[in-house]
């Protein structure tokens, strides 16, 4: 898988220990992952252990890439989040769709055999390294001026932590047009899971079955943004269900065109921890599922349960401050 992943690059440097001599900035980086039978790559886990989790900006500049190997069919897809997840906060921007898993007996790309009839699984699993490779390999930022931004969310002004947060990130921004989207209870229906041929159809048209808000309002403003913004309060350790709901309808989008010039931010509030397992889900649903593109430290965390105690929180303004300047800086 490296060696595939790694047709593309000219120079290599590969690392198995890290020290606090070695630069990670302004690089790209491949993270290979072998999952052992505890579903952990321990030695992987080592190397993030000897890194600075309290500098945010070890790996400024860099881009990244995952591949993970397991002998079983699970494990890939968390130990992937959680890896992303990690880096994310340390700086590290990830392009959209930055992983290629492989699960026993290269099972999971039975899917893709419907495509490449004449590869093996073993080949189209080489042939998915290679392209992500060149994709790394290809990729550069470039900042856009004036940016449009949409911002979903679904929680009542009157008692939510996490809309009050986002205001105060908002009165940081300026020179983008923002557009927020309410996703109301009833709004958007979940997806009725058509068949991949006819949800292709429908998205040659516009369209989805359900029609209604979803095609009205929420996926022409996607589609027009330059960047997501998805207001998340911690229900039960997990995405709200109408932004659930609204993350599965993407597909009918998603099989019209790509989101990889597109980035995505998150905010998200618990009343009293668990913010990172919904962090990880978007990071899933969306960078990793979905193709947008991770800028660095693209997540807002923060811990207030009673209404309005958000602006209780220590230095709160400054934090809504910098994320601010963070996503104008990395749009």
């Amino acid at each position: 898988m490296i060696a595939s992943f790694t047709e593309e690059f000219d120079t290599l440097y590969y690392i198995d220990s890290f020290s606090e001599h070695i630069n990670l900035t302004h690089k790209k980086i491949l993270f290979a992952l072998e999952l052992g039978n505890y579903s952990f790559d321990l030695e992987m886990l080592t190397l993030l252990s000897s890194l600075n989790m309290n500098n945010s900006s070890i790996m400024s500049g860099s881009t990244a890439a995952i591949l993970v190997h397991s002998n079983s069919q699970l494990y890939t897809k968390r130990c992937a989040q959680g890896l992303v997840f990690t880096l994310n906060l340390l700086g590290c921007n990830f392009i959209g769709h930055p992983l290629v898993e492989c699960t026993e007996d290269f099972i999971n790309f039975n899917t893709w055999k419907k495509l490449f009839t004449e590869l093996s699984l073993e080949e189209i699993c080489y042939n998915q390294c290679k392209k992500l490779g060149k994709r790394l390999s290809e990729y550069e930022y470039i900042k856009i001026t004036n940016p449009k931004i949409t911002v979903l969310y679904s929680s009542t002004h009157m008692f939510s932590n996490t809309l009050d947060y986002w205001h105060m990130v908002k009165e940081n921004l300026s020179h983008c047009e923002i557009n927020e989207i309410h996703i109301e209870n009833g709004k958007i229906m979940d997806c009725k899971g058509c068949s991949y041929k006819l949800c292709v159809h429908y998205g040659k048209q516009n369209s989805c079955f359900y029609g209604g808000f979803m095609v009205e309002n929420v996926l022409p403003a996607i589609e027009r943004a330059d960047s997501v913004v998805w207001l998340c309060p911690n229900f039960n350790d997990a995405i709200p269900a109408n932004l659930t709901a609204t993350i599965n309808r993407l597909t009918v989008l998603y099989n019209k065109m790509n989101f990889y010039n597109k980035s995505m931010f998150g905010i998200v509030v618990s009343g009293n921890s668990g913010s990172d397992s919904v962090g990880k889900q978007l990071i899933g649903a969306l960078n990793i599922n979905k193709g947008f593109r991770l800028p660095p430290r693209a997540m807002l965390y923060e811990t207030a349960n009673d209404p309005k105690s958000i602006y209780s929180v220590q230095y709160i303004d400054e934090k809504a401050k910098s994320f601010a300047e963070n996503m104008i800086n990395n749009i």
